[in-house]
């Protein structure tokens, strides 16, 4: 878990404007790897969630609690600042205020709240989305912002508004309840002037979410002009599914490991990554087998 100065300082520059990079992350151990890989900050992806906790689709079928569990996993196994998605709040403002301390407590530095109906609907797949009405949405962000706490935990308020005229307008709604930044959804925008626009008119930075064509297109210069944190959410995701989709057929039709199309991290190598050489340690110096020792 990070220090208080770790949290101050990158609630700072997301608010300047100083673009932070936050892998999606899952679990403990794809948070983990991530900041191995360089991560400066991770991002937990609901949608990641609920496919490797459930086995379902990003349609808020897991419970607060239950993403909360995975949420202070994650931030217990890094020393990195961590994103949460907290999905619609699961329900009303009074619903969000509770959402926003556990998850203030569980020691995540943000919490991304969208506009949706609950349960939500996936905006990378559905084909309609159904919102609740701004003025709603704005209360829950006021009732987010008066919860939590800590003045750096950030409140991101997300809006799946299908038009770029209507997200702007209740983006400007929810940063005037106090949000910190405002995250539109990559289907709304379609080019990098519409989210230059919506960032000039809101007076907050963005938090993108990096996909479909902000991957393919939107450059790491135009992603810095207009957003304090940009998320990959899926990538670690996607890289784990088809790596062991493919290792798992490969070695059921050998009934063997030796052509595996994927390498694999040797057990040496993962034993070291996962600690064990530290707890064998806390083991020698703890667990005393002697008690005259």
């Amino acid at each position: 878990m990070i220090s208080q100065q770790q949290k101050k300082d990158f609630a700072a520059a997301l608010r300047a404007g100083e673009m932070q990079i936050a892998p999606g992350c899952f679990d403990a151990m794809s948070a983990m790897l991530a900041v191995k890989g360089g991560a400066q900050a991770v991002m937990t992806s609901g949608f990641a969630v609920s496919a490797s906790h459930l086995g379902f689709p990003d349609v808020e079928l897991y419970t607060m609690t239950e993403n909360l569990n995975v949420v202070r996993n994650i931030a217990n196994a890094v020393d990195v600042p961590v994103v949460a998605d907290t999905d619609t709040g699961y329900g009303n403002a009074m619903n969000v205020m509770r959402t926003v301390r556990e998850f203030e407590q569980a020691g995540v530095c943000a919490m991304i709240f969208e506009d949706q109906v609950a349960p939500k609907r996936c905006a990378a797949a559905a084909k309609q989305l159904e919102i609740i009405p701004a003025y709603e949405h704005a209360s829950k962000i006021r009732a987010a912002v008066q919860a939590r706490r800590d003045p750096d935990t950030l409140i991101i308020a997300r809006t799946d508004a299908m038009t770029q005229d209507e997200a702007i307008d209740r983006a400007k709604m929810y940063a005037e309840a106090g949000a910190d930044l405002i995250q539109p959804i990559s289907r709304t925008f379609t080019d990098f002037d519409g989210l230059k626009r919506m960032r000039e008119a809101v007076g907050v930075p963005l938090s993108l979410q990096i996909l479909g064509w902000l991957e393919k297109d939107l450059t790491q210069q135009q992603m810095a002009q207009v957003a304090g944190v940009a998320c990959y959410p899926l990538v670690g995701l996607m890289s784990a599914a088809q790596a062991m989709q493919d290792n798992y057929a490969k070695l059921l039709s050998d009934k063997g490991t030796a052509n595996l199309p994927h390498p694999v991290m040797s057990m040496a190598d993962f034993k070291t990554f996962i600690g064990f050489e530290d707890i064998e340690q806390q083991q020698l110096q703890f667990m005393l087998t002697d008690l005259k020792s």
